[in-house]
């Protein structure tokens, strides 16, 4: 007869961890202050300086997103998306996965609508950054594993996407914006307003934005997410009668966006 399962018993630093996390929580069993003190203000300090450094966080992550809507603005849209959502990882760069979708949604940012893009842009840059290292494939390797660019070989590709590549895309010309608020005090964007896809690449150990148009983007999610070059041509052919999607791969390639081509010839 198996034994039976004992389950632990979480720790008073787990529980205070949880506690921490959840303002609605009492002070837990166990936790010691000095003669007088009382538990649940100390614990108000240590909660503060949790959610201070959740805030913290988000504003290193998202600079231009905080510049556009200015400090004050941002410091609360923050501190309500900290309020309900608690680090999934001790890797604090990778708070705030969710912050781009709680702008979007952010009915006080209603005003804003691009803000949630731009957002995604900044999320994108610093997963862009974080991503493996693994090598970029070149224009060299791609003529010559496509045996001199014969139209079926280059048709018939599939890619592997360089782990660090990103693609954003957006109803709203948000590099275009994003580019417009990079030093305080810029001037706000006032150039034509339309749809706009952002290529997120590191090559090189860069961080590199390639602003994309609608059929340049409906190619590059296609290809990006395992569709072969003439599977996404077609889709991007569909928004641009003119596009070339053997000109789009070279400038996929030439971005590092991929890593390594499949069926092509060797």
């Amino acid at each position: 007869m198996a034994e039976p399962t004992v389950m632990a018993e979480p720790t008073v630093m787990a529980v205070f961890a949880e506690v921490l996390l959840d303002p609605e929580r009492p002070a837990p069993p166990g936790l010691v202050v000095r003669p007088g003190a009382d538990p649940r203000r100390r614990l108000a300090v240590y909660r503060n300086n949790v959610a201070a450094g959740l805030v913290g966080a988000l504003r290193v992550g998202f600079p231009v997103t905080e510049r556009i809507v200015g400090e004050t603005f941002f410091r609360a849209m923050a501190q309500a998306f900290a309020a309900g959502h608690k680090p999934a990882s001790p890797l604090m760069f990778e708070y705030g996965s969710g912050f781009p979708a709680f702008v979007a949604d952010f009915p006080p940012a209603e005003s804003v609508p691009y803000l949630g893009g731009v957002a995604r842009i900044e999320a994108a840059r610093l997963q862009a950054w974080h991503a493996a290292e693994a090598p970029v494939l070149g224009l060299p390797e791609l003529a010559e594993r496509l045996g001199g660019g014969a139209g079926d070989a280059i048709l018939a590709v599939r890619v592997e996407p360089h782990p660090a590549a990103r693609l954003v895309a957006s109803r709203h010309p948000v590099a275009a914006i994003w580019a417009a608020h990079q030093v305080p005090g810029a001037p706000r964007f006032d150039g034509p307003w339309q749809a706009e896809a952002v290529l997120v690449t590191r090559p090189a150990d860069e961080v590199r934005l390639r602003s994309l148009d609608v059929a340049g983007g409906a190619f590059a999610a296609a290809l990006l997410a395992g569709a072969s070059v003439a599977e996404a041509g077609a889709l991007a052919l569909e928004e641009d009668a003119g596009f070339d999607a053997g000109s789009a791969l070279v400038a996929l390639v030439d971005a590092g966006a991929i890593g390594k081509l499949k069926g092509a010839r060797v």
